[in-house]
């Protein structure tokens, strides 16, 4: 069926960034997963290409575009399974914030070069003990004159190692009651001293993706590293996860349609018994019903990025979203993998991968649980 959510301008773009990945992200897929992150220059090539600002604004550099364009690339990179490139992260994550929230300084030193490929960002949330509990999170920065004295730990951190910024989540008024009331947010560049890269995280999954920890100590960054108001940090948090979960959606349906269009094929060629495995009822049932599932998952997304362009809040709806795609991609991968048989379980299978990758959906991004909660108290339950 015709999505009718991206334009011709949109497709015409889709070819466009085809035809780049094509050449200069394809033949780098292996290598990325088996050095566990990307390389510096293909993020500078995206950038040259103007892949990184579309929907950013003209005056840093970027196209000034809506969100669909920046869809269109989360799309095709879940399609080749080039997840070591984090773009959603860096381009429609990390930097709304900036340019949200920001000062003209910030957007001059961060978001230009955010858009062009020479700054890497990051978000500095979880910690050892705080996962989807923000508003308990244990870092602090305390002011010191004109500067911040920021002291904690930061772990699952994406671009932990190859990151030049990072939107670290601090307490600077670990008093305040209620407690997310003392959650402010600072950007901390690489090289400020008090700030250490730990070690790289070895994954069950997405092995080409730099997850690292983070540790702060005596860090001193200037009180102009602030972004936006004291103290509004997690209002600030909850402004731009609606489009953070509305990623994930968008990828994880991706994802979801590369795994079955190739299982589809790989039953048509298999056999046992004398015939191939797809003409078994069984497998026609199986891969009917996953079909028909993506198709209604797909809408549903197509459906909320249109919403989410508009300026609606959908943040019901994309939470709504983010647990049944994130949901359907996990049993997908299963189911999948099962009518690989026994090569399913070989790593030279994509599947295998793609059923690894898939565990960690339901968890970053505010657990799937989260989103249940959350939807909940839109509902008037809780």
């Amino acid at each position: 069926m015709r999505r009718e959510v991206f334009s011709e301008d949109h497709e015409l773009y889709r070819d466009q960034f085809r035809r780049f990945a094509e050449k200069e992200i394809v033949p780098k897929i292996a290598a990325w997963n088996e050095a566990g992150m990307p390389d510096r220059e293909t993020w500078r090539r995206m950038g040259e290409a103007g892949f990184l600002g579309a929907s950013l604004p003209e005056q840093w550099g970027g196209a000034g575009q809506d969100f669909l364009y920046d869809a269109v690339v989360m799309e095709e990179l879940a399609w080749l399974r080039a997840h070591a490139l984090m773009f959603s992260l860096h381009t429609d994550i990390c930097a709304p914030y900036i340019r949200d929230f920001g000062s003209e300084e910030h957007k001059e030193k961060y978001l230009r070069g955010a858009i062009d490929g020479s700054v890497l960002l990051g978000v500095a949330m979880t910690e050892p003990g705080t996962g989807s509990d923000l508003a308990n999170v244990q870092t602090r920065a305390i002011r010191d004159g004109d500067h911040y004295v920021l002291d904690g730990s930061k772990t699952f951190i994406s671009h932990g190692q190859i990151g030049d910024v990072f939107i670290v989540v601090a307490k600077t008024d670990p008093d305040a009651r209620p407690p997310h009331r003392g959650i402010s947010l600072i950007l901390v560049e690489d090289g400020t001293p008090g700030f250490t890269k730990g070690r790289r995280l070895d994954k069950l999954g997405l092995p080409g993706q730099d997850t690292s920890e983070l540790f702060l100590q005596d860090c001193r960054v200037p009180v102009s590293n602030l972004l936006g108001e004291e103290g509004r940090g997690f209002s600030m948090l909850m402004t731009e996860l609606q489009q953070e979960r509305l990623c994930i959606g968008v990828s994880s349906m991706a994802s979801c349609r590369r795994a079955l269009a190739d299982t589809v094929e790989y039953v048509k060629g298999r056999r046992a018994f004398g015939q191939s495995i797809a003409s078994f009822q069984n497998t026609q049932f199986k891969l009917a019903e996953l079909a028909t599932e993506v198709e209604i998952g797909q809408v549903f997304v197509d459906r909320l990025m249109a919403a989410h362009v508009r300026g609606d809040d959908v943040v019901t709806e994309v939470s709504m979203a983010k647990w049944w795609t994130t949901d359907l991609q996990k049993r997908l991968t299963a189911e999948c993998l099962q009518l690989h048989g026994g090569y399913g379980f070989m790593r030279e299978y994509p599947i295998s991968g793609d059923f690894a990758d898939a565990a960690v959906q339901s968890i970053y991004a505010g657990t799937n649980e989260i989103m249940k909660r959350i939807i909940a108290t839109r509902m008037g339950l809780a």
